[in-house]
C-alpha cells in the first residue's frame, strides 16, 4: 500500500471538508459526493485497509463495526424499514477509485440490478 495519503483520511483528518452524517471511535461516515441513490453514504474505517478483503483478514471485528456504521446510517436516513444496499467495491474492476476501504450505503427509492445486466 502506498504511503500516500488518501482522500478519506483527509476527510476523517478534518483536512477536507464533507458532510458527516454518523461518526463513532472507529469508523465516519459521510455523503458521497456523487451519490448513485437519494440516499448515498460512505463508512470508512479511520484506521487504512486498502479493500475489505485485507479489513477481513485483517481485523474482522472493525469490518462488522463498518457494518454496524452502515446500518446506522440507514436508519438515520430513514431507509432501513424501506430496504438498503451495502457495497464494498474491490480493486479497479470492481469500480474502487479510492484504496481506503469503504462500504457504500444506498437506498431512498428502488434500485436496479448488479452487474452486467443480463443474468
Amino acid at each position: 500500500m502506498s504511503d500516500a495519503e488518501t482522500l478519506f483520511e483527509r476527510i476523517i483528518a478534518r483536512e477536507i471538508p464533507a458532510e458527516i452524517v454518523h461518526e463513532t471511535e472507529n469508523t465516519v461516515a459521510f455523503r458521497d459526493i456523487n451519490p448513485q441513490a437519494s440516499v448515498h453514504a460512505l463508512v470508512v474505517p479511520k484506521q487504512r485497509y486498502r479493500d475489505v478483503g485485507e479489513l477481513a483478514e485483517a481485523d474482522p471485528a472493525l469490518l462488522a463495526e463498518v457494518l454496524t456504521a452502515a446500518a446506522a446510517v440507514a436508519k438515520l436516513d430513514g431507509i432501513a424499514d424501506s430496504g438498503y444496499r451495502v457495497v464494498f467495491n474491490t480493486g479497479a474492476d470492481a469500480g474502487q477509485t479510492v484504496f481506503h476501504v469503504h462500504a457504500h450505503v444506498l437506498g431512498g427509492e428502488q434500485l436496479g440490478f448488479f452487474g452486467r445486466g443480463d443474468g
